[in-house]
């Protein structure tokens, strides 16, 4: 049985702090990373990661000569004997000095991509799975592991798989607890909401998430293109493109969107974006020069030329970035309040009744509406106030 993101971030703890090993196994792409960069933060611990199928054999630990004359032994029927010593990789040594700087934190070492690594790299890495120790160092208490692979044919439930990996080894398979994970629309596009608290902006553009929410099979697509991680990309690049004018959105993002998430889906995301009014973004509308409360006139009659639906998602991506464009500046207050007039009656309650759902928003408003400092702020509020009434009516 597959396991969700959500279901996951239970499953692994456990499996932790039960002494154990946790195998997560998933297609590339899906949120393994993300995953266990999730369970870290959780668990208040650091994390360190090392992608396997990237590894060559000593990378972790590569014999080195005798540094002194201690290192030689003298023995009586063989001769001078050299003390071989190793040289350890700097992700190993970081780790030694963290644990030793923070002895009570918990420690997570991640090996990304296990299964994709030589036979030679498996092998190395099998005492540091197995019995903890790299030649003749050993872990320190604090330090677990996780790895992560794609499957392979040989698994249950992926006798189709084509990836190009190398079968573990059987201990392996014995010494850990194999969890697959599959993707969950329903936990990616929750996710999706949150706000980035570095880039203060929703993790996946509204756009992006609105698109998936209307085919969730879109998520991750047989053929591998369009995988979460591509759609994170695609998300990306779309926050970019926003920035961009009008003439140079239209000449590149096909060509990026296909390239995310391949030909035929990119067209398709494409064609949504046209009909879902890309080319009037937040940055467009709040940016766009004269400055002042007053939506500059091309924007508002690009705007006022869009049908209901058109208008309505707009204003909600407006909506998911008030992080990044404040209703409670007397500009981005004015020009939405603006923009809101020209919907419907319908459509403004639809709109005022998802700014009722948030919270935060709304204790800013009325705050910002008690100050009277804020004159298109406090109109907006009055406004919101004014349309929520209608319900009464």
């Amino acid at each position: 049985m597959a396991l969700s993101y959500q279901a996951l971030l239970t499953a692994v703890p456990v499996v932790l702090k039960a002494g154990n090993v946790p195998n997560i196994v998933g297609e590339a792409g899906i949120g393994k990373s993300a995953l266990v960069a999730e369970v870290a933060k959780r668990m208040g611990a650091q994390l360190y990661t090392t992608v396997v199928s990237l590894s060559e054999k000593g990378d972790l630990a590569i014999p080195v000569p005798p540094l002194t004359s201690d290192s030689f032994i003298q023995t009586k029927r063989y001769g001078q004997l050299a003390d071989v010593q190793f040289g350890y990789a700097h992700t190993l040594i970081e780790i030694i000095q963290y644990a030793e700087q923070h002895p009570q934190q918990p420690i997570l070492w991640f090996l990304d991509e296990f299964n994709r690594g030589t036979q030679a790299v498996q092998s190395e890495l099998m005492n540091l799975v197995l019995q903890r120790t790299i030649n003749t160092l050993k872990l320190p208490e604090q330090v677990q592991l996780i790895i992560a692979e794609n499957p392979d044919a040989s698994m249950t439930g992926f006798e189709s798989s084509t990836y190009g990996v190398t079968a573990g080894d059987a201990a392996i398979k014995d010494r850990t607890v194999r969890l697959v994970m599959r993707a969950d629309a329903a936990d990616w596009l929750a996710w999706a909401k949150q706000v980035d608290e570095h880039m203060n902006r929703p993790n996946i553009h509204p756009l992006v998430q609105q698109f998936i929410s209307e085919d969730v099979t879109r998520l991750n697509q047989a053929d591998l293109t369009a995988t979460p991680r591509a759609w994170a990309r695609v998300s990306a690049n779309l926050y970019e493109i926003e920035k961009l004018p009008v003439h140079q959105q239209t000449a590149v993002a096909l060509d990026i969107f296909q390239g995310d998430v391949g030909t035929e889906l990119g067209l398709v995301f494409e064609q949504f974006l046209e009909q879902q009014a890309i080319h009037l973004t937040p940055a467009m509308i709040y940016d766009s020069q004269p400055v002042g409360a007053v939506v500059p006139a091309p924007i508002l009659k690009q705007f006022t030329a869009m049908n209901e639906i058109q208008k309505r998602t707009v204003l909600a991506s407006c909506l998911a970035l008030t992080t990044t464009y404040p209703l409670t500046d007397d500009q981005h207050a004015g020009r939405f309040m603006q923009l809101l007039q020209t919907l419907s009656q319908d459509g403004q309650f639809a709109l005022v009744q998802q700014i009722g759902h948030e919270r935060d928003l709304l204790k800013q408003l009325y705050t910002a509406n008690v100050a009277k400092q804020s004159p298109y702020v406090t109109a907006l509020y009055q406004y919101l106030q004014q349309v929520a009434s209608w319900s009464n009516q």
